[in-house]
């Protein structure tokens, strides 16, 4: 059995102030209160910008020793680009100063809109790209232009373990058997995705780990989990071989964190399973 680690996609949420975060909590403090009750948490601002290594830099600081961050992945290259192979897009974002996360950084999760269906020929020039372990994000780094040039990042500080990618995808096509079996050749994790029946709903093993993320049953990124709801969760993430990772999305109101506490509630008797220190 491996761990499971339960989080949220992304703290920095002004409306958790006073439901989840205490109402004078500093906006710089809400990591380190998140990471006092969660072992992991997803950063998905990366989806939407480049950070900065300063940024980086103090999120690891904001956290202890053992917690996991997953980090969405640019939608330049995903939504823009549509997987289009070129170096310099990822060079870009494994310099922004990701590589500062060091033995703490977790999956990467790749995320493609609906319209991007499977094409194993684009698929295999993109994948093939990716780095399979910090060292390759190391020199994948290099690859950066001048968008991050002279605020780069080019070596990790620590950890030198295997890297992981996980695939969110939103086209029937990715659930093909021939899809299927190209993303278990290459150890891509195809993410079981909660999306309120907006798009497809599968569970797939096609990696050594698992990756959920819950954006809501109900309503997209505005309902809360019922108890049978997590009930069913729970049963299902404590059959799963090997690592797990969980992500509430479903930020309104701050159910996302409710939520991930109350689904950790019902998986803390499983003994690999590890919680913040």
């Amino acid at each position: 059995m491996g761990r499971i680690f339960v989080g949220t996609s992304g703290w920095l949420y002004e409306h958790w102030r006073g439901i989840f975060f205490p109402p004078k909590l500093a906006a710089r403090r809400r990591l380190a209160y998140l990471a006092e009750r969660l072992p992991t948490v997803e950063a998905n601002g990366t989806f939407y910008s480049l950070t900065r290594p300063a940024a980086v830099r103090a999120w690891r600081e904001s956290v202890p020793p053992g917690f996991v961050f997953a980090v969405k992945a640019s939608r330049y290259i995903t939504h823009m680009l549509k997987l289009k192979a070129e170096r310099a897009p990822l060079g870009n974002f494994f310099a922004q100063g990701i590589l500062l996360l060091g033995g703490q950084l977790g999956p990467i999760l790749w995320q493609l809109p609906p319209m991007l269906g499977f094409d194993a020929d684009r698929a295999a020039r993109f994948f093939d790209l990716l780095p399979d372990d910090l060292r390759g994000a190391e020199r994948a780094a290099r690859w950066h232009d001048s968008r991050v040039a002279g605020r780069c990042v080019l070596t990790a500080p620590d950890g030198r373990q295997p890297l992981r990618h996980a695939l969110e995808v939103r086209h029937p096509s990715w659930h093909t058997d021939e899809a299927r079996g190209f993303c278990i050749e290459r150890g891509l994790a195809l993410v079981t995705a909660d999306t309120a029946g907006r798009h497809p709903f599968a569970f797939e093993q096609t990696a050594e780990f698992h990756y959920v993320r819950l954006h809501g049953s109900r309503k997209l990124y505005g309902s809360r989990y019922s108890d049978r709801e997590l009930d069913f969760w729970a049963e299902h993430i404590r059959a799963l071989p090997g690592d797990v990772y969980v992500y509430f999305d479903n930020d309104y109101k701050a159910y996302a964190p409710a939520d991930a506490l109350r689904l950790i509630d019902r998986l803390a008797h499983r003994s690999e399973w590890a919680p913040a220190s």
